[in-house]
């Protein structure tokens, strides 16, 4: 369908469109018009993805300027679900718009591109990443010129068509598997050629990772132009993307390791200077003269990326104590023995970088400026020295990016350092944590660089923190109700079980027997009255493995198994793939399954339950983060002291948007339908469930938030029953809008609009 926004036309690749979609759009117009951000909150399962791709390429089509949309997703599934998405908009264009020159590309790792016939076998992404560089790299290409059959073909095809010119792909929206295809058919490295191509699509999908995350983004977006339009999807939980991505976690074996790695390139520096001294004599020169162009050069064969953001180092020249290979090797190995020194300790120790540093200028006479230099010196020093298996040396690089954050941000980060796993633990296994406490030290470049950035997600209640969190002022907040034709979720709050004793997964009474054996009480009525798939979440992977053992002491797994098959979801990543997939199979088949998994987990995020895979979701108790952790009491000190944001606020805040995330996974669409079934006491409190999504809230009636067992059963047992019979009533006009109803909404909102502003001509 095509319709106009203001004087914008935008096509449709659907017959009918939601009014949230329509909303939505009009909204994000708004904000693309002002040239500012804006945080929107839509419902699951109403078409956000679509509606956002077909306003945003309209958009580019109709305006002159054309901005590139960068589109950033959290999970490589949820990034083929969007390019297929605009594959079938940008087909629905060309029949109905003409013939339009479009490129659109999905970006992910080595490991998902690699078409080599032996690279692309090896399972580990880092193991890829190590040799396909030991194929590629510019010094293995020049020595082994005479012997291009042992290099990679794919990339020497590419290299051969690009000095030609004719490294290009034809129009069109390229999904990964498409990229691969193309790249085996055309013989080139698919990897590389997207690379390649960022710099004239039109829309690019890659990972939150490409623009947050320092150490990739100056090697992957650095060209990308300031009137960008990015988009980043399911981002409720985007402040700890950016804090992760400026942390570092140094233990003993990877000090160990380093200290192997240290030793290796004294031995390789050596060698070179009795081969080859002059190669060494050039680096110097090149360094005593600064980095830039040390960076162009590190963009030809990119290494080991610098962790900070680096415009204002590369504006230094590099200091003179650490410009010789030999002398910046020492320097390295007496602040790795400095280090080991630290971990030493025998109690818990918490300061600021600043302290930090005078404490090794003290016991070391190592100064901050050259701490600061020590990832861009370390990947100049493997460059001369032609390393290319930098698997060896991933311990170094990680102790060299944590010199550098320690010595690059004075504010914002903080050093813990435990010497025990756990605080009962009497053989020491010691972490030093470098953790960011300030998201907006990542995002802060991104807003300060591109004119606008839409943050959007089905979960992003309560809105008001994601600014001060994010350091950002959006010029549009909107959160949208979700219309229905039937109510298709209904929302269930127990507060207790049928023998009237209170629930709920608090610390103090979570192991209590009445509660555990209630809550196992809840899953066993719901697996019985639920048909096909049940999900079920936990606060942590601890709690789920206690309650599930002490079920399995009172038999009620064994009660359990007779109605459903039982997965659990694990933190190994490959066992809960299993999981997921035989679970499906248990749905599909008639069986019926329950899935234990955790909030926070691989299957709260961006794992879909549309239809039989998920008819209910339980939450038992509130996901909250466990809160003796030092890391997490230092950032609620740093919001407190800084945002003024009160630790209970943060704390429900993030409690509460992971528990609508787990929820909102049982609806994916109008025509789904399931049951949220909130188990704990405190869901019943009006401060807790005004923190949810409007959305769920507005199905939220007030006889079923304090519910006993046996009376959510039995509300339960009618909603699915009234669900399971045929939908007679057609959902147009009511949840669904043709061109035609959608041309009287807008004549009758231009109407309105008239109406409200004040007659000019009267004034004057």
């Amino acid at each position: 369908m095509k319709f106009y926004i203001d004087d914008l036309p935008v096509l449709f690749p659907y017959e009918s469109i939601y009014p949230e979609q329509y909303a939505y759009m009009r909204d994000m117009k708004r904000a693309l018009d002002a040239k500012g951000h804006c945080l929107l909150e839509s419902p699951s399962g109403t078409g956000k993805t679509v509606s956002l791709l077909a306003l945003i390429v309209s958009y580019q089509q109709h305006y002159p300027e054309k901005r590139k949309l960068i589109y950033c997703s959290r999970t490589v599934p949820e990034i083929e679900k969007a390019l297929a998405e605009l594959k079938r908009l940008v087909d629905y264009r060309q029949k109905h718009a003409g013939n339009e020159s479009f490129l659109g590309l999905g970006l992910t790792s080595r490991r998902n591109l690699c078409v080599h016939g032996e690279i692309s076998k090896e399972k580990r992404g880092n193991v890829v990443d190590a040799r396909c560089r030991s194929l590629t790299a510019s010094w293995v290409r020049s020595s082994m010129s005479n012997n291009k059959d042992a290099l990679c073909e794919y990339f020497e095809n590419l290299e051969a068509a690009d000095i030609e010119g004719t490294s290009t792909m034809p129009n069109g929206v390229y999904t990964l598997d498409d990229l691969k295809t193309y790249g085996k058919n055309k013989k080139q490295c698919p990897y590389f050629l997207s690379r390649k191509m960022l710099s004239v699509a039109n829309v690019i999908i890659y990972s939150y990772h490409y623009l947050l995350d320092p150490k990739v983004a100056t090697m992957v977006s650095r060209e990308l132009s300031k009137d960008c339009i990015v988009v980043f999807d399911e981002a409720h939980n985007i402040d700890n993307v950016c804090t992760e991505s400026l942390s570092v976690d140094l233990t003993r074996p990877i000090l160990d390791a380093s200290t192997r790695s240290i030793t290796a390139l004294a031995e390789k520096i050596d060698e070179l200077k009795a081969n080859n001294s002059e190669k060494l004599q050039n680096e110097y020169n090149r360094l005593v003269e600064g980095l830039r162009e040390v960076q162009d050069l590190r963009n030809a064969d990119e290494l080991m990326a610098n962790p900070v953001l680096p415009d204002d180092i590369l504006s230094d020249a590099v200091p003179g104590n650490i410009r010789r290979a030999e002398h910046f090797v020492a320097f390295l190995r007496r602040f790795i023995e400095y280090l080991k020194t630290r971990m030493r300790v025998m109690h818990v120790v918490a300061e600021s970088p600043v302290s930090f540093l005078q404490h090794v200028r003290e016991i070391t006479f190592i100064e901050r400026k050259p701490l600061r230099f020590c990832s861009e010196r370390l990947s100049s020093l493997i460059r001369t020295l032609e390393l290319t298996d930098l698997s060896d040396y991933g311990a170094l690089s990680k102790v060299a990016a944590f010199a550098t954050l320690v010595s690059t941000y004075q504010k914002g980060f903080m050093l813990i350092l435990e010497p025990f796993e756990n605080d009962h633990d009497t053989i020491p296994n010691p972490v030093l944590h470098l953790t960011c406490l300030d998201a907006t030290l990542a995002m802060k470049p991104v807003f300060d660089r591109f004119s606008s950035v839409v943050i959007t997600s089905g979960t992003l209640s309560p809105m008001e923190l994601y600014p001060t969190l994010l350091g950002f002022k959006p010029v549009v907040i909107e959160s949208y109700m979700m219309t229905l034709a039937r109510n298709c979720f209904l929302p269930l709050t127990i507060t207790r079980g049928s023998d009237q004793v209170a629930i709920s997964s608090k610390f103090e009474v979570r192991n209590d027997l009445a509660i555990v054996r209630n809550y196992g009480n809840i899953l066993l009525e719901f697996a019985r009255a639920v048909p096909d798939g049940l999900v079920c979440f936990f606060p942590s992977y601890l709690y789920l493995e206690s309650i599930v053992a002490s079920w399995n002491e009172l038999g009620m797994l064994h009660d359990l198994l007779k109605y459903k098959l039982v997965f659990i979801e694990t933190p190994d990543a490959a066992e809960t793939s299993l999981a997921l997939e035989n679970y499906r199979k248990a749905c599909d088949n008639g069986r019926g399954a329950v899935l234990l998994s955790v909030a926070r987990g691989k299957v709260s995020e961006g794992v879909d339950f549309d239809h039989n895979y998920g008819r209910a979701v339980i939450l038992f108790g509130i996901p909250y983060q466990y809160t003796e952790s030092r890391i997490l009491k230092a950032r609620l000190e740093y919001l407190r002291d800084n945002f003024k944001v009160r630790e209970n606020d943060f704390l429900t805040f993030d409690a509460m948007r992971h528990g609508a995330q787990c929820v909102g996974r049982v609806l994916r669409g109008k025509s789904d339908y399931g049951l949220m079934v909130f188990a704990d006491k405190r869901f019943a409190r009006a401060d807790k469930r005004a923190k949810l999504p409007k959305w769920i809230q507005a199905e939220m009636s007030e006889a079923y938030v304090n519910l006993s067992t046996d009376m959510a059963v039995a509300v339960a047992k009618k909603f699915l029953r009234s669900m399971a019979q045929p939908f007679e009533h057609s959902q147009l006009g009511i949840s669904l809008w043709d061109e035609k109803l959608l041309a009287e909404h807008v004549a009758k909102e231009k109407l309105q609009q008239l109406q409200r502003e004040p007659d000019n001509a009267m004034e004057f």
